[in-house]
């Protein structure tokens, strides 16, 4: 069983709550079925395509670092990124934490997304305007986009997982999921 899942901002990519923190929302919440577990994470400030499956193969083909398939997102990041503070990305080599990334692919998204406004909203300085980022990367560190933005200066405001290989979010609803059929799985593996 493979799953695509629509994981809402606040929400932690596990089923178990942590006893020190029982209002924290979890995957429980959302009638998935008990066999699924999460490959690997969304943060819990992060939304957008988590995949769920029942299958180790499905993981490490995802997950291993030799298959480097590509995960696409869209970001809001504070500021006005120039085409050199891009370029940074593009080519790899930003620190974070004491690793060099990958290459990736980043530039300014063109118009608004059509996401529904996150709740709670994100914060609106007046005199700092805020950007829309595409960006794919084919490795996924913790919290790496945010630490790769936050690098060359602009922190991420808003991060959207849209894709996972060539399969799209799409129009997934918020909260929602579905089961994918072998044509849709397929679209995870093409890179």
């Amino acid at each position: 069983m493979l799953i695509a899942f629509h994981k809402p901002y606040g929400v932690l990519s596990q089923f178990n709550r942590n006893p020190d923190e029982p209002e924290q929302r979890t995957l429980a919440e959302f009638d998935l079925p008990e066999e699924v577990f999460p490959i690997g994470r969304l943060d819990m400030d992060s939304e957008g395509l988590l995949l769920l499956t029942d299958e180790n193969e499905i993981v490490h083909r995802l997950l291993h670092p030799k298959f480097r398939h590509r995960r696409r997102y869209l970001l809001q990041v504070e500021g006005a990124p120039e085409e050199a503070d891009l370029e940074k990305l593009r080519r790899g080599g930003v620190e974070i934490k004491g690793y060099k990334t990958l290459p990736c692919r980043a530039k300014v998204h063109k118009g608004e997304p059509d996401f529904p406004p996150r709740d709670p909203p994100i914060r609106e300085r007046a005199d700092i305007p805020a950007t829309w980022l595409t960006m794919e990367l084919r490795e996924g560190k913790n919290r790496q986009v945010r630490r790769m933005t936050a690098a060359i200066g602009y922190p991420t405001l808003r991060l959207v997982r849209v894709g996972v290989g060539r399969f799209p979010l799409g129009d997934l609803k918020q909260g929602h999921w579905k089961e994918l059929g072998s044509d849709e799985r397929e679209f995870l593996f093409q890179c």
